[in-house]
C-alpha cells in the first residue's frame, strides 16, 4: 500500500466518551462503524484511495461487528452494491474518486435513485476540483441534481464530518434516497479530534444474515413503476428530505453584528472563508464572525424557507460557490425574487467564474463583495488597503526573480518500469515516424509529457484500446494503445480487448503491467504478485487475453529497451492481421523499494551481506550530447558542469536518486548513443575474500592511474 494504516486503526475501537485524534478519512472510518453500517466497498481514488486502506488494514474490526467489506473491480460494481439497501432494512456505503468515478457508477446510480431505498445508503465522494486536480475539471454536484440525489458538503473539522456520515444514513432514510457526501481534498487530510461514540454491531450482517429474498414490482426500474418512482422523487422523497434537514439543523447558521449582510457559503469552503474574513479583521481565531454566515452542510436540496429567513433584512448577500454552472446562486435568487425579497444576491460578479477558490481568491472575493457592500464606508477604503497588503507579496516576487517561476510538471518515479518502455515507443517513432498512440489513466499518462510526449488522446480509465477503434481504420500506420494493468481489471479487458477482437481490429496494444494501481497509491489488483493471504492469486492477464482469441501474445521485461523495441517493430510491420498484445512486464518500483528497504535495513543490523546497485557516467567518455536525457527522462539523470578546461558542455551526470533499474544504461545501448555508462555494485557487510580483491583492484588502478604518459603536454 501507499502506507500502512495498522497502527492507527486502533483508534476505531474507541468507545462512547473518549477522544478520537487523527486524520479526516480514519474519522469517516469511526464514523461508519457507529453508524451500524452493514457492507461497504468501493474503488481507489484520489483523494479517498486510502479510505479502502483504513478499511483493508481494519479487516479484523470489520469481522469482528459482521461487516462485510468489498474492495470493487470498478466503481460501477461498488455503485451496484447499494442494491442490498433497496428492499431490506441494512445500511451500506461505498466510495470512490469524483466526478469520473461517478460517471463509471452512472448507470447503477440512476437506477437506485429511481427505485429509492429502505436502507440507508450513502456514497462517500472524493470531491477532486481545483488546482491539485489531477482529473478533468467537474463537480458532483450536477450528478445529483439530475438523478436527485441528495449532496451533502459537510465542515472540513472531524466533529462535522462524524456528524455528516451518521445524519446522512438517517437523511436516506427518512427520505428513502441515496446521500452523497462529497469530501474534498483538505477535508480528507485534515486532522482533529471529536468525541467518540461506541461501534455499533449492524441488525442485519455477516453473523446475523437475511432469511429469506424480498421481491416488489414496484421496485423494478421498468414502466409503469419508473413513472411512479418519478412522481414519488418530487412528491414524496423531496419533501421528506426537506422536513428532515430542518428538524435535524444539518445546515448551520452563525450570527454576526452586520446583520444587513450575510454569506452563504457550502461547508467544504467554510475554513477559506473564515480564514479570509480573519485577515480582513472580520472573524476572530475561534471563528466568529463579524459577518452572519448560512452553512450549507447539504447543497442539494437547498430548504426556500431558511434561505428565505437568512436573507430577510440582508441588503447583499455574497453566494461562494466554486465551479461553473452557479447553481446555488441562480437557485438562490429565484428564491427570494420568488418570496418578494429584496436582497442583492453576489457570487460570480465578485469570484472567478471557474477554478479553486484558493487563499488569495477568497480574500479577493469577499473584499470586493464588502466594498461593493458598503461602497462609502470608509471602512472600505480600509479593506482595499488590507487586501492589497495581503495579496501584493506575489508580484512583489514576481519583479524580484524578473522572470516567471517554470512549470514543474508530473513525471515518472525514479526507476519507473514504465518509463522504458516509452523510451522504446520514442524509438520506433524515430524509424517509423509518427505514431497516433491512444494513451490511457493511470501513472503512465505521464507519458504524454516532455521528454517523450506520447500519448494522441486520453478518454478514461482502461478505455485506450476502445478509443483508438475509431481512428485505427483510418491510418495508414498501425495505431497503438497503451493500457495499465489495473485499467485492464477496471474496464479494459471488456470494452477494449473483446470490443477489438470481436471487430477484428488490426492494432497494437501494449500493456503496462507493473502490479498494482500504483497511480493511487499501490492497491492491489487481481493480478497483482503480493495478494492478501485471503484472496490467493488467480486471475491471470495473459490466460484472459488468450480466453478472447489473442494470438499475437508477446511479453517483454519492461527495462529490456532494445527488446522491447524490436517487439514493437515486429508489432507494428507484422503482415498478420488482428490485435496484437504487448505485455511489458516490471513491478512498480516504488513498490518494490518499500519492500526491499526493510529488508535490506535488517540484514545491515544483523551483519549480512548487502549489495546496491548503481550506474554512473564516465565523464572522460561523455560526449554531453545528452541524447541519454531525452530519451529517458529519469530524474536521477542530470548535468554537471565539465570538468575538463579544454570542453565547455556539461556532462550527464546519476545523482544519489538513483535505485539501479538500468534504464539509462539500456537507453544509450538501444540507441547506439556511446559507452560512457558503467554498472557499480555497492556491497556492504564484505567478506573477507571481497575486501582482499578490491584492495588489490585499488592498488593496481592506482599504479595504472599514477604514472601518466604526456604527449606534447597533454596527459594520456
Amino acid at each position: 500500500m501507499e502506507r500502512s494504516f495498522a497502527r492507527e486503526v486502533g483508534s476505531l475501537s474507541l468507545g462512547a466518551g473518549q477522544t478520537f485524534h487523527g486524520e479526516g478519512i480514519l474519522a469517516v472510518t469511526k464514523a461508519l462503524l457507529q453508524s451500524g453500517v452493514s457492507y461497504i466497498g468501493g474503488y481507489q481514488g484520489a483523494p479517498v484511495s486510502h479510505l479502502i486502506d483504513v478499511l483493508g488494514d481494519a479487516q479484523g474490526l470489520l469481522r469482528d461487528l459482521g461487516i462485510y467489506f468489498e474492495n470493487s473491480a470498478s466503481e460501477a460494481g461498488a455503485a451496484a452494491m447499494l442494491g442490498a439497501s433497496i428492499h431490506y432494512p441494512v445500511r451500506g456505503a461505498v466510495t470512490w474518486k469524483s466526478t469520473v468515478g461517478t460517471n463509471v457508477a452512472s448507470d447503477a446510480l440512476s437506477n437506485l435513485a429511481s427505485a429509492g431505498v429502505k436502507g440507508g445508503a450513502l456514497i462517500i465522494l472524493g470531491e477532486d476540483y481545483g488546482d491539485g486536480s489531477s482529473i478533468i475539471q467537474e463537480r458532483t454536484h450536477a450528478f445529483a441534481m439530475k438523478s436527485q440525489i441528495w449532496l451533502m458538503d459537510p465542515r472540513p473539522n472531524l466533529a462535522s464530518i462524524v456528524d455528516s456520515v451518521e445524519r446522512g444514513f438517517e437523511l436516506s432514510e427518512a427520505s428513502q434516497t441515496p446521500v452523497m457526501m462529497q469530501l474534498r481534498i483538505r477535508a480528507c487530510h485534515v486532522h482533529g479530534s471529536f468525541v467518540c461514540k461506541d461501534n455499533v454491531a449492524p441488525a442485519v450482517s455477516t453473523r446475523l444474515g437475511l432469511r429469506d429474498g424480498k421481491f416488489d414490482y414496484a421496485k423494478i426500474n421498468l414502466p409503469p413503476s419508473t413513472y411512479e418512482h418519478e412522481r414519488q422523487k418530487v412528491q414524496v422523497r423531496w419533501p421528506a428530505a426537506l422536513d428532515y434537514i430542518r428538524r435535524a439543523r444539518l445546515n448551520e447558521q452563525f450570527p454576526g453584528k452586520r446583520s444587513n449582510l450575510g454569506l452563504v457559503v457550502p461547508g467544504g469552503l467554510y475554513n477559506g472563508v473564515i480564514r479570509a474574513l480573519q485577515q480582513l479583521g472580520l472573524a476572530d481565531v475561534f471563528g466568529d464572525s463579524d459577518v452572519p454566515i448560512y452553512v450549507l452542510n447539504v447543497v442539494y436540496p437547498l430548504v426556500p424557507d431558511e434561505l428565505q429567513a437568512f436573507c430577510q433584512d440582508k441588503e447583499a448577500v455574497l453566494v461562494v460557490e466554486e465551479g461553473q454552472p452557479n447553481y446555488i446562486e441562480e437557485s438562490l435568487n429565484a428564491m427570494l425574487r420568488t418570496a418578494g425579497l429584496s436582497a442583492r444576491v453576489h457570487g460570480k460578479d465578485v469570484f472567478p467564474l471557474a477554478g479553486e477558490y484558493t487563499g488569495e481568491t477568497m480574500l479577493r472575493g469577499i473584499s470586493e463583495y464588502l466594498q461593493q457592500a458598503r461602497p462609502a464606508t470608509p471602512a472600505g477604503d480600509a479593506l482595499r488597503q488590507v487586501t492589497q497588503g495581503l495579496t501584493g507579496h506575489k508580484q512583489a516576487a514576481a519583479q524580484a526573480l524578473g522572470e516567471p517561476v517554470p512549470n514543474r510538471p508530473p513525471g515518472f518515479c525514479v526507476g519507473c518500469p514504465e518509463r522504458p518502455v516509452f523510451s522504446a515507443i520514442k524509438m520506433v517513432q524515430q524509424k517509423l515516424g509518427p505514431l497516433h498512440v491512444s494513451a490511457d489513466i493511470g501513472c503512465h499518462t505521464f507519458g504524454t509529457l516532455a521528454p517523450f510526449n506520447i500519448g494522441s488522446t486520453v478518454l478514461g480509465y482502461g478505455l485506450g484500446l476502445a478509443s483508438s477503434s475509431g481512428i485505427a481504420p483510418l491510418m495508414d500506420k498501425r495505431v497503438v494503445s497503451v493500457m495499465g494493468d489495473g485499467g485492464f481489471w477496471h474496464n479494459g479487458f471488456t470494452s477494449g480487448v473483446v470490443n477489438a477482437m470481436y471487430n477484428n481490429q488490426d492494432s497494437v496494444l501494449v500493456i503496462l503491467k507493473n502490479g498494482y494501481t500504483s497511480a493511487t497509491g499501490t492497491q492491489a489488483i487481481p493480478s497483482s504478485p503480493s495478494q492478501p493471504a485471503t484472496k490467493p492469486l488467480t486471475l491471470d492477464i495473459e490466460a484472459a487475453l488468450r480466453g478472447v482469441g489473442v494470438k499475437w501474445l508477446r511479453k517483454v521485461p519492461s527495462y529490456q529497451v532494445a527488446d522491447m523495441k524490436r517487439t514493437l517493430d515486429e508489432a507494428m510491420t507484422t503482415p498478420e492481421g488482428g490485435l496484437k498484445v504487448i505485455i511489458a512486464d516490471g513491478e512498480c518500483q516504488l513498490e518494490r523499494q518499500r519492500r526491499i528497504k526493510p529488508l535490506n535495513a535488517q540484514k545491515l543490523k544483523d551483519g549480512q551481506r548487502v549489495v546496491r546497485t548503481r550506474f554512473g557516467i564516465d565523464d572522460d567518455v561523455c560526449t554531453g550530447d545528452h541524447s541519454c536525457i531525452r530519451l529517458s527522462g529519469c530524474p536521477s539523470l542530470s548535468i554537471k558542469p565539465n570538468p575538463s578546461a579544454l570542453r565547455t558542455d556539461p556532462v550527464a551526470t546519476v545523482n544519489q536518486g538513483c535505485v539501479g533499474c538500468g534504464l539509462c544504461g539500456e537507453v544509450a545501448h538501444a540507441a547506439q548513443l556511446c559507452p560512457s555508462f558503467f554498472k557499480a555494485e555497492i556491497v556492504q557487510n564484505a567478506g573477507r575474500w571481497e575486501r582482499r580483491v578490491d584492495g588489490w583492484r585499488r592498488r593496481i588502478i592506482h599504479a595504472m592511474a599514477g604514472r601518466p604518459r604526456v604527449v606534447q603536454g597533454a596527459r594520456a
